[in-house]
């Protein structure tokens, strides 16, 4: 072993955003250009996003949160509605539901895939039910055909969360096309692609982009770049009450650069995937991410559950491998549990969601990540699984 973290420092951290030179010169050219706000390059950064994942419309904001928010907007989510959704997820999932005035209805996931259960949506649905919202949990496509049935069955527009699953493949197509009416992205840091903050709505539905596009600009009539190169004088109108959920051309720039070395991100964190579930699985109480056959795993995160043999708790070995210098996160949080949405209802209700969220733990994963760093993860691991049996 080839490394020698120091005492309580931290060396191998979660995650590293992969940024370069190229990104740099990117933004300074935005700098020089004098429109840092959303203007050209956002419109390059939507057309090219859109043609990656082969959608016909893509719309960017400030982050996934928002663009969430406009989705639920967009196919009619208000005050008393409710959207069925996993608890299983970051609280923006929900919390965007509450900023439309609905409530979310969670419904408890598959325990291979960590994704929302398509044989629990029916019995979920009420008179209030307005969408349905399917989270691509840590870049792993969900079960869409099986969710769209149901979706369809009942006239309920289905929302994509693809906050983490940017590249990801569903039967071969890219998630984003997208198989709901509306699918979201983000461009957090910890994503693959960043911006460092940032979101994107893609849908094929040519009305709903263009609203989604005067809504995430204060419901202006005429966009700033319109108004900018009109040979006549422009006055705008505002019929709607708007937000202001633009991205910048400074982080679209950056996207876009980002957009361009995808595939190579993609690449890389799969090949490092492989080799963590090669080891990890080897242990026999560390059950690995899963990928059913048609469905291709981004790996936004590595996610593993402790099994009822592991000889060390979640939160003791999490605490032990800080020691050692490694970072780690418990894997996704229970909603249900936060004190927004607690209810003794929803965890009677949520039983896979409660041990999923008990027993996971997200690893170190990152472009940059060397081969000795993440041996050092593994085998960290296994010394203090040793010392613990």
């Amino acid at each position: 072993m080839n490394l020698t973290p120091l005492a309580g420092t931290p060396t191998i951290p979660l995650a590293r955003p992969y940024l370069g030179r190229e990104e740099e010169e990117a933004a300074a050219a935005v700098l020089r250009s004098g429109w840092l706000s959303q203007g050209p390059r956002v419109a390059d950064f939507e057309r090219a996003f859109a043609d990656y994942v082969s959608a016909q419309h893509a719309v960017a904001v400030s982050s996934c949160t928002t663009a969430l928010h406009l989705a639920l907007l967009g196919v009619g989510v208000r005050t008393g509605d409710e959207v069925i959704c996993p608890s299983f997820s970051f609280v923006a999932t929900a919390n965007c539901i509450v900023h439309t005035g609905g409530a979310p209805a969670f419904v408890d996931i598959d325990p291979e895939t960590y994704n929302l259960d398509p044989r629990r949506i029916e019995q979920a649905i009420t008179p209030r039910t307005r969408a349905i919202m399917a989270v691509h949990q840590v870049g792993l496509p969900a079960s869409l055909d099986e969710i769209l049935k149901v979706a369809k069955r009942y006239g309920l527009p289905v929302v994509e969360d693809a906050a983490c699953a940017v590249g990801a493949r569903y039967f071969g197509q890219r998630i984003g096309a997208p198989h709901g009416l509306l699918a979201c992205f983000s461009f957090h840091p910890r994503k693959i692609l960043t911006t460092g903050e940032g979101g994107m709505i893609t849908t094929a539905d040519p009305e709903l982009a263009a609203r989604l596009r005067r809504a995430r600009q204060h419901a202006m009539s005429v966009s700033d770049a319109a108004r900018h190169h009109a040979q006549r004088i422009v006055f705008e109108t505002y019929d709607d009450v708007g937000y202001n959920y633009r991205m910048t051309d400074l982080q679209a720039a950056v996207g876009l650069i980002q957009l361009g070395r995808l595939d190579d991100l993609l690449a890389r964190r799969r090949y490092l995937a492989s080799r963590y579930s090669e080891r990890l699985q080897s242990f026999g109480w560390l059950k690995p991410p899963m990928e059913p056959e048609g469905l291709r795993h981004n790996f936004q995160s590595y996610m593993v559950r402790l099994t009822a043999q592991a000889p060390i708790g979640r939160d003791a070995l999490m605490q032990e491998l800080l020691d050692r210098g490694v970072c780690t996160r418990r894997g996704i949080m229970a909603i249900h549990r936060e004190a927004p949405f607690r209810n003794d209802d929803w965890d009677a209700k949520l039983e896979v969601t409660n041990e999923a969220t008990d027993h996971t733990i997200i690893l170190p994963l990152f472009h940059q990540m060397t081969e000795d760093e993440q041996d050092y993860v593994i085998d960290s691991i296994a010394d203090i699984a040793a010392r613990y049996g």
